[in-house]
């Protein structure tokens, strides 16, 4: 690929699991390809349902030009924290992909220190731009996968149901079993509930 065409490429980047009180982040990078037909029924993640999901996470890897998931794991997350752990997860993203874009369009509000290329934050961009909509539904689809496998790994906190979220279900498991490993320590409701153990 030419030199020409990669600085005109376009990366859209977005996170699943900023908010739960267990498991990683995920970042997804995606580059679509203009050589293929457009994917109907891009919407930020949230509003999609688990069908739809699936289905455009098929429709997405099959068609994007390049795409990368990356996971930032509790204990990185707890040791710099959510928001660098996310920032983190971007610029990792973004190097993993080839061709590199030369433009990365990044949800939210904040870019990270050192991107492979330039980039604008966009905030709400997961439901402005196709592309960051797109990676919003790898990275969401990627991290559910995950928490539902890990549901069998630590048996009885219903990670297969709320994926990590702070649900009364989730709380009731934590008092009831304790933190496990991929509780992270650093969130405020897991650190005053791990005091008692």
């Amino acid at each position: 690929m030419s030199a020409t065409l990669e600085r005109l490429l376009v990366a859209g980047v977005d996170e699943a699991g900023r908010g739960p009180l267990a498991g990683p982040v995920v970042v997804a990078a995606v580059i679509f390809d203009p050589g293929k037909p457009r994917i109907n029924g891009l919407a930020d993640s949230k509003v999609l349902n688990l069908k739809q999901r699936e289905k455009l996470d098929a429709r997405i890897r099959e068609r994007a030009l390049a795409f990368s998931v990356v996971e930032i794991a509790v204990d990185e997350i707890d040791r710099i924290n959510i928001l660098q752990a996310t920032l983190l997860g971007m610029a990792r993203a973004l190097s993993q992909l080839s061709p590199l874009p030369g433009m990365a369009l990044i949800d939210g509000n904040q870019l990270p220190r050192q991107l492979p290329c330039a980039a604008r934050a966009i905030v709400d961009g997961d439901a402005l731009e196709p592309v960051i909509s797109a990676a919003s539904i790898l990275a969401k689809v990627a991290r559910d996968r995950l928490m539902t496998a890990m549901d069998a790994e630590h048996p009885g906190y219903g990670f297969a149901k709320h994926k990590g979220y702070a649900t009364a279900e989730h709380f009731a498991a934590i008092e009831r079993l304790g933190p496990c490993i991929l509780h992270r320590r650093s969130f405020m409701p897991v650190k005053q509930m791990n005091l008692a153990f």
